[in-house]
């Protein structure tokens, strides 16, 4: 069963290795070719996240550079990766290739030059959430202390994604931002949260968000982090179980046709048991088939994304 999947880190690893790492087999990667085929991993999104401590004027060039890697290391290298820079072309990836396409995960690299932002949208950037976890000039993240909500140039990069059907990702954003972009976007989206009634981290939904976003028609990708699936004093080991709870309570609060997968693989420093690389999602799937309708789990898989593309 095709899958696609919204959020990755490779970008930044292939990046640290300074071209060191091959895209095609390397095991240091959690997302690569050779996972990708083994997952049946149809299209997989890339994000641009730069580590906090790099100096504000240095975090520009380093989203040009991590977007350099993807095109050297990842397109030109493996011609069956194909990259998708508008969302028509996700309807023309033939049988054996695979579809990519960039995220931005904090808009701290474009400081405040929303002409920085049009370059990365140029680019293909397709989905940008506001935020990390820090503050920034568009927003509060969800683990500022402060819990302010957009500032006056965060509405206006909101409505420059709006402009060019971009995604707004409300996955790291403090919970005023959330409700801020719920307002504003016209393309809302949770590229890798889970279910805060189930697991406690902050970085998770509550159901009222979880309604609020079924309400707008935006999709809920669940995320395969184990600190983001249980809590840690329930028990060491994470398992597939545990993530299918995620899904069964977002089935609950009316989100059958909402539901998608955004793994973390590359940002995430332990793995859920049986599904520790994109080779193996479709463990996964098999699992949830078990749980809901082959209808309900191609959707769960790629169709719901599919039917919610920007248009």
């Amino acid at each position: 069963m095709d899958v696609i999947d919204l959020h990755c880190d490779a970008l930044l690893k292939l990046q640290e290795a300074k071209g060191q790492l091959s895209f095609k087999d390397s095991e240091k990667l959690d997302v690569n070719l050779s996972r990708l085929k083994e997952g049946q991993v149809k299209v997989q999104a890339f994000a641009i996240f730069l580590a906090p401590e790099i100096l504000v004027e240095d975090k520009y060039e380093a989203a040009l550079e991590q977007i350099k890697y993807y095109q050297e290391e990842i397109l030109a290298k493996n011609p069956e990766m194909k990259q998708i820079k508008q969302w028509e072309d996700i309807h023309t990836l033939k049988e054996n290739e695979i579809g990519s396409f960039l995220t931005l995960e904090g808009v701290e690299a474009i400081g405040n030059d929303l002409s920085k932002l049009d370059h990365l949208l140029d680019l293909g950037v397709l989905s940008v959430g506001l935020t990390w976890n820090p503050a920034n000039l568009a927003a509060d993240g969800i683990q500022e202390p402060r819990g302010g909500g957009l500032t006056t140039f965060g509405y206006e990069i909101v409505k420059r994604l709006n402009e060019r059907k971009a995604f707004t990702d409300v996955s790291h954003l403090s919970v005023k931002g959330f409700w801020d972009v719920m307002k504003a976007a016209k393309y809302p989206i949770a590229t890798h949260s889970n279910v805060l009634h189930l697991c406690s981290h902050v970085r998770n939904l509550s159901d009222e968000q979880i309604k609020a976003l079924v309400e707008r028609d935006a999709m809920i990708h669940v995320v395969y982090n184990p600190p983001f699936t249980i809590d840690e004093e329930r028990k060491k080991t994470v398992a597939i179980a545990d993530l299918i709870q995620h899904i069964e309570a977002l089935v609950a609060l009316g989100a059958v046709n909402n539901i998608g997968f955004g793994s973390d693989f590359d940002g995430i420093r332990s793995h859920i048991e049986g599904l520790t690389h994109a080779g193996e999602v479709q463990n996964f799937v098999s699992a949830l088939q078990k749980k809901f309708t082959n209808e309900e789990v191609a959707g769960f898989a790629a169709q719901n994304f599919l039917n919610h593309l920007p248009s």
